[in-house]
């Protein structure tokens, strides 16, 4: 598949430069014109925020990634942020597809709306156009790095299989974000399951000791889990024990699996 005629958006949350936003885009370029629009800026754990402090400046700049000079677009914003200038400013129409990552750090676990890599394709799936999110496993010193010791390889082909498939069908009904982890050690045989978002936390709030209120004291985090109590079939469970690829269908309908009539009956006398 080789069809220019395809629209594919391009961003992620580790900003513009990141090499797992080059390599996405490496994967993805023999399926479509892929507009890279992605935040000027580190923005990990934004969510999909919509920060009233963003400028919007877009920036068209030229990055030259194994061998090819590149036109992108850098934005001063959040990653859902740059999904809405990269739609409305840049191609002017809806793409056929949004693509966001390949991320620094696995996505799983009910976190996973912390996430800017996940934000921004909520974001695009919100306005209906079929998104997929790709996460890395990577060491917790590497989130924030964009190291380049990371070798994206397989997790760009991955990429391109899944973006492939997702461009030639429609996803099944209330499936809206595709949601690929991919283990720190994955080879061309390491298997792929169709899981469910863990309910359980992953990454936990960690503060500082300070003297005072008014000292610095930003939120950090840090990754803790028993392996015993991972659900099987679910995305942590996948990943961080069985060292799977998690393929996780996402939808923006957050309405409880609640037996409604139940509700009714709890609520009856309000």
């Amino acid at each position: 598949m080789n069809d220019k005629t395809k629209q594919i958006l391009l961003t992620n949350d580790d900003s513009i430069h990141s090499p797992g936003l080059w390599a996405a885009a490496e994967a993805l370029d023999s399926l479509g014109y892929v507009h890279v629009v992605a935040p000027r800026d580190q923005q990990s754990g934004a969510g999909r925020s919509m920060p009233i402090h963003s400028s919007g400046i877009i920036e068209k700049m030229t990055l030259h990634v194994n061998g090819k000079d590149w036109p992108v677009f850098s934005v001063d914003g959040s990653p859902g942020q740059a999904v809405l200038h990269g739609i409305y400013d840049v191609i002017q129409a809806k793409p056929d597809l949004m693509v966001s990552g390949i991320n620094y750090g696995e996505n799983i676990g009910s976190g996973i709306t912390l996430s800017g890599t996940i934000g921004a394709a909520l974001e695009g799936a919100s306005l209906g156009i079929p998104a997929l999110a790709v996460s890395m496993q990577t060491k917790r010193e590497h989130h924030l790095s964009l190291s380049t010791e990371i070798d994206f390889k397989i997790a760009g082909l991955v990429t391109h299989q899944i973006a492939q498939k997702m461009l030639s069908i429609s996803l099944p009904d209330d499936v809206d974000v595709i949601k690929v982890d991919i283990p720190m050690d994955v080879t061309n045989e390491t298997p792929l399951e169709i899981t469910r978002q863990s309910r359980q936390r992953y990454y936990f709030p960690v503060t500082s000791k300070r003297k005072s209120l008014s000292d610095r004291s930003p939120v950090g985090y840090e990754i803790r889990f028993n392996p015993d109590e991972l659900e099987k079939g679910s995305d942590v469970y996948a990943l961080l024990v069985e060292k799977k690829i998690s393929v996780t269908p996402i939808s923006i309908d957050l309405t409880s699996r609640a037996d409604f009539a139940e509700l009714q009956d709890l609520l009856a006398d309000h």
